[in-house]
């Protein structure tokens, strides 16, 4: 019974796809991009830079200039009216210029830790709609005794815009369903938004559970990398900040993300992903995920072996 409450407890980390998208063009692309980019630097410090507290930008401005490591933290959060929003996606970006190497580690939202700021344990993606940016950075920061140097929030609602902006996408799927819908066959698929949306979201029709998940989201992430980063679509990166304006929050700004490009683009070469391991429990009533202090000591290494 704990595996299927853990499947569907995780179930939402797709929604950090348009962030990975966005931060991966961004490092792909290269300077011809900038040159448009630099038409919307307005649009993106005013619509999108949000710093916090919790953050030394001088420091981290000093290490981003000299293509140190970096450690941005993700935040997909479904976000409604009227409600400041869960952070049901929680990831930690490690950018290792040295080594060409960019590393995603995925926290499990319902893990049990001290909520930094509230003097309590509780689940960590409470943080966020405890005190937003700023409590989850120094709830993050505590647990796993690393220093986050950026922070990125992505609403779910950005995905299907921006697959719809840069084109259809096609992938090469490896399981045939249907959801009532849509009826994904075998081999080469062309989706529009909403379709990728169906293609990501799927679950309990892949014998691979949660594996499959993930993989169908990497096909999608390359895919739309692949078509965002055409030269057909490079004018299209106006609209793309647009819409991510509207979906994104974060402490970088128009020079930090300048100086992404040029020290660390390389990063993606090399991208692998890990999820903390732990196991379900329920505490008065509540169901917690307990992650062991060796597998936090062991994901620290990770992300500080640089």
């Amino acid at each position: 019974m704990e595996t299927r409450t853990n499947r569907r407890k995780s179930k939402k980390w797709w929604i950090l796809t348009p962030l990975i998208i966005l931060l991966v063009i961004i490092l792909a692309v290269g300077g011809y991009i900038w040159s448009i980019v630099n038409d919307v630097e307005d649009t993106f410090d005013s619509k999108m830079h949000d710093p916090v507290e919790s953050i030394d930008t001088e420091k981290v401005k000093e290490k981003t200039e000299n293509a140190e490591p970096l450690n941005i933290l993700l935040l997909g959060v479904d976000q409604r009216a009227n409600d400041s929003g869960r952070s049901d996606a929680l990831m930690v970006l490690s950018l290792k210029p040295e080594k060409d190497e960019m590393q995603l580690v995925s926290i499990p939202r319902d893990t049990r830790t001290m909520i930094v700021g509230r003097g309590s344990e509780d689940k960590i993606n409470h943080a966020y709609a405890f005190g937003g940016p700023d409590m989850a950075v120094q709830t993050v920061q505590n647990f796993l005794d690393i220093d986050i140097d950026y922070f990125v929030r992505i609403n779910m609602e950005g995905l299907q815009e921006l697959v719809d902006e840069v084109g259809t996408i096609t992938v090469d799927n490896e399981i045939e369903w249907n959801d009532g819908k849509y009826q994904f066959t075998k081999g080469p698929v062309d989706m529009d938004g909403e379709k990728t949306l169906a293609y990501v979201r799927m679950r309990k029709k892949d014998p691979a559970g949660d594996f499959g998940r993930t993989d169908r989201q990497r096909k999608v992430i390359q895919a739309i990398i692949n078509e965002g980063a055409s030269v057909a679509n490079i004018t299209k990166v106006d609209e793309v900040i647009d819409i991510m304006g509207n979906n994104m929050s974060t402490s970088l700004d128009f020079d930090a993300m300048k100086s992404l490009l040029n020290g660390y683009r390389n990063t993606r070469k090399n991208v692998t992903s890990y999820r903390m391991k732990g196991s379900g429990t329920t505490i008065g009533g509540t169901y917690y995920y307990i992650v062991p202090d060796e597998e936090v000591t062991n994901v620290r290494d990770m992300i500080n072996n640089s």
